[in-house]
């Protein structure tokens, strides 16, 4: 028997979004049923409501979230009902090329819930990301469920799902952020301070934040940064080299999606130093770079797609440092909102007034 609840759609590419009557089903083999606590509100959900990820409306929106799980299918047997969970996006096959060869968090066949949830007249929705937690109820592929201490709050722990997961993972799995490095971070939203808490987390001797608002690199001391510079007073690359001794950083995170900031992130590193892409460009942008320039500097330039995250080895891992004190996620968390917030938190997050704004059911 379908369950029905409301959810936030987005109906049509640029329109506001609109909470509307969905209907969810009983789980199926390999299936969870998650009761949704919290979801952030992610730049992701707005590329979905802009149409920058595909056309297949209508969207059941949110994928940042935790909860309870309330019922499983058939073959389920790594989540129990009334677990607490954190809802991922990989959910590794174990058959792919890729988890063949030992790497599942490249995992290229990605598992998702089977049956559809759709509008109330039966029109299939197509879930954010697979997951579509702007719902009081959730289906998802029982590995997308990952447990995690229950101690947590809800809000806090669903974010790890992931913008913070993707700016964590981009420092540490990705760009191998070890003790005594340097690192710059270009873009101070939440992925970018995510990737400055985790280049703290993993030893970063110097942490440089850049950004052009100076209220965000505000916030990026609270995360960790020993230095800020704002891109719009000064050439960020010849910043970086006079706080580096004229070498530039070891690694250069680049969490805005912009070819500029990619370009500064390149020069900005030492030789041989690593430059991690974890800001989400849009299709049509461009860069060019001298060949020359690529061979000569050496080291390694690099995508990071969701922090190259294990879920079921990571959330468990960042939950259990943030209840010991190591990794404030509370501070990620701008505000709370209800469901019907959805829509201004959008215009919040394009001011770039908030980190995250996250809904609580």
């Amino acid at each position: 028997m379908p369950h029905q609840v409301n959810g936030i759609i987005a109906a049509a590419k640029g329109a506001a979004v609109k909470i509307q009557s969905i209907l969810v089903p009983d789980p199926g083999p390999g299936e969870a049923l998650i009761r949704v606590k919290a979801c952030g509100v992610c730049h992701t959900d707005l590329h979905y409501r802009e149409g920058a990820i595909n056309d297949e409306f209508p969207f059941l929106l949110g994928h940042e979230a935790s909860g309870t799980v309330e019922s499983v299918g058939a073959g389920v047997d790594n989540v129990s009902p009334g677990d607490f969970v954190i809802i991922a996006w990989r959910s590794p096959c174990g058959t792919c090329r890729s988890c063949q060869r030992g790497r599942p968090w490249y995992c290229f066949a990605s598992r998702n819930a089977e049956q559809p949830m759709t509008l109330a007249d039966g029109t299939p929705l197509s879930p954010a990301l697979g997951i579509g937690a702007f719902a009081e109820l959730t289906l998802v592929d029982a590995g997308q469920a990952v447990r995690v201490n229950a101690e947590a709050s809800p809000q806090a722990a669903g974010l790890v799902g992931c913008g913070i997961m993707a700016g964590l993972g981009a420092a540490i799995n990705t760009g191998g952020v070890t003790r005594g490095d340097s690192v710059a971070v270009f873009g101070c939203g939440g992925v970018g301070d995510a990737a400055i808490a985790g280049a703290r987390l993993a030893g970063a001797h110097t942490i440089i934040a850049v950004d052009i608002d100076d209220r965000k690199l505000e916030w990026a001391k609270e995360f960790g940064a020993t230095h800020t510079i704002n891109a719009s007073q000064t050439d960020p690359v010849e910043a970086i080299r006079k706080l580096t001794g004229g070498n530039g950083v070891n690694v250069a995170i680049e969490a805005v999606g912009s070819p500029i900031t990619y370009e500064q992130a390149f020069y900005a590193r030492d030789h041989a130093g690593t430059l991690v892409q974890v800001g989400v460009p849009s299709p049509d942008m461009k860069i060019e770079l001298p060949l020359i320039e690529l061979f000569g500097r050496g080291g390694s330039l690099k995508s990071s797609w969701y922090g190259d995250c294990l879920p079921s080895r990571d959330f468990p891992m960042y939950i259990d440092l943030y209840l010991q004190g190591r990794l404030d996620l509370e501070k990620f968390v701008s505000e709370t909102i209800p469901l019907d917030g959805v829509e201004d938190a959008f215009h919040k997050m394009e001011r770039g007034e908030v980190l995250r704004s996250v809904v609580v059911f």
